[in-house]
């Protein structure tokens, strides 16, 4: 297990895992939440859901830090809580992906010496639209055990340049509008 796991498992901050193992190459892998806030204890036994998380993350790491990292995240406005909470673990080189559900325009930012591209988030999701900015077919992948989907992707945004506009850190703070993700199911 990564450092960044190990801090993971040891605060709690995995959030509905469904993949938590290791990769080749000694990488490991992460699929679920992480969890920036925690909610409210109700009971000894009961909490409330984070009040602020990480949707969707694809996460590789190993000793070093944070590999690579996507993710859904509810506001912008998260992303300082989300960066403090994980600071440690992010490298200049890792790659950060972030799909935003309140921005209004995309863009590639550096804070505090690490790169972060942040992209709107409107109907998608994040596996979606990793997918779509890599050039992989949701058909090969589905050939592909756990492991090997975050390898594929992991390797891919390695291989292609996932970068958007360069902004700053302010100019990004200004696209903040209204959450446009569109919920689809039921009405």
């Amino acid at each position: 297990m990564s450092k960044v796991m190990d801090y993971v498992k040891s605060n709690e901050l995995d959030w509905q895992p469904s993949f938590n193992d290791v990769l080749s190459g000694g990488l490991n892998g992460y699929r679920g939440a992480l969890i920036v806030e925690e909610g409210k204890q109700l009971s000894p036994d009961r909490k409330l859901p984070p009040k602020i998380q990480l949707r969707q993350v694809i996460m590789v790491s190993d000793e070093g830090g944070i590999k690579f990292l996507t993710c859904e995240l509810e506001s912008f406005n998260h992303f300082v809580p989300m960066f403090e909470k994980y600071k440690e673990f992010f490298t200049p080189d890792s790659v950060n992906v972030l799909f935003v559900t309140d921005l209004d325009g995309n863009g590639t930012f550096t804070y505090e010496g690490i790169e972060f591209t942040a992209i709107m988030l409107d109907e998608s999701s994040v596996w979606n639209e990793i997918l779509e900015l890599t050039d992989l077919e949701k058909g090969d992948m589905k050939k592909l055990d756990a492991a090997e989907k975050i390898e594929k992707v992991y390797e891919e945004v390695l291989d292609n340049d996932v970068k958007e506009v360069a902004k700053s850190y302010e100019d990004m703070c200004a696209l903040v509008g209204e959450s446009s993700k569109q919920l689809m199911g039921a009405v």
